[in-house]
């Protein structure tokens, strides 16, 4: 998606999947293709019981707030590693109408402080790849660049939350990722390794955006 950062931050706020998005603390903008994946991942979360929902590599809080929103059974635990985000996602909670007592916000470098188990882990981990210029110079100018690129090709933060994910996950439970197209080949070999099985799915535009991981 072409995004213009310095306008949307200047407006302070952004929709994502009926909700607004307030990005006070400048994180990643949330783009119209994690709100694609996000919105798939919803049809599989069931609205009829309480299910507990992990967005890991929280940022805005984008993911967790409209999972929130629109399983009003849910309970989901926001993972972020910077810490002047938190207030952002507590905001983000509280201005779209959500209970907090169903939120968690937790200061975490990927898993340390998070208290699984699961049923669905939705991660938006950054994973551009400095060496391959995948982003544009107005994204790289205004966003964060913790929030885009990761060692590794960009698959540092992939790696390292399929890894765990056994630790985090209940039996049968589900794992999103958001990732480049590229990623593919490693996040089915990484997933194969520790006992999962991944299938890649297109967003909107036609790209390889995101996995789908579960027990293989």
């Amino acid at each position: 998606m072409l995004t213009n950062p310095k306008e949307d931050y200047a407006r302070g706020f952004i929709p994502f999947l009926e909700t607004t998005i307030y990005l006070d603390s400048k994180p990643l903008i949330p783009r119209t293709e994690t709100e694609y994946w996000v919105e798939q991942a919803l049809t599989e979360i069931p609205n009829d019981k309480e299910v507990r929902v992990l967005d890991l590599f929280s940022g805005s809080g984008c993911i967790g707030v409209a999972t929130l929103f629109h399983r009003p059974l849910s309970r989901v635990t926001f993972g972020e590693h910077q810490e002047k985000h938190l207030p952002t996602i507590h905001k983000n909670i509280i201005e779209n109408g959500i209970d907090p007592e169903r939120a968690s916000v937790v200061q975490t470098n990927i898993w340390n402080g998070i208290a699984g188990p699961f049923e669905y882990i939705l991660a938006n981990p950054p994973y551009l790849s400095k060496e391959r210029g995948s982003a544009s110079e107005d994204v790289t100018e205004h966003e964060p660049e913790e929030a885009l690129f990761a060692d590794d090709d960009g698959f540092f933060f992939i790696e390292k939350t399929i890894e765990k994910l056994s630790q985090f996950l209940v039996p049968g439970g589900v794992c999103f990722i958001e990732h480049e197209p590229f990623h593919e080949a490693r996040i089915s070999e990484t997933a194969q390794r520790h006992g999962y099985s991944s299938k890649t799915h297109k967003d909107q535009y036609g790209i390889y955006r995101y996995s789908r991981l579960s027990v293989a």
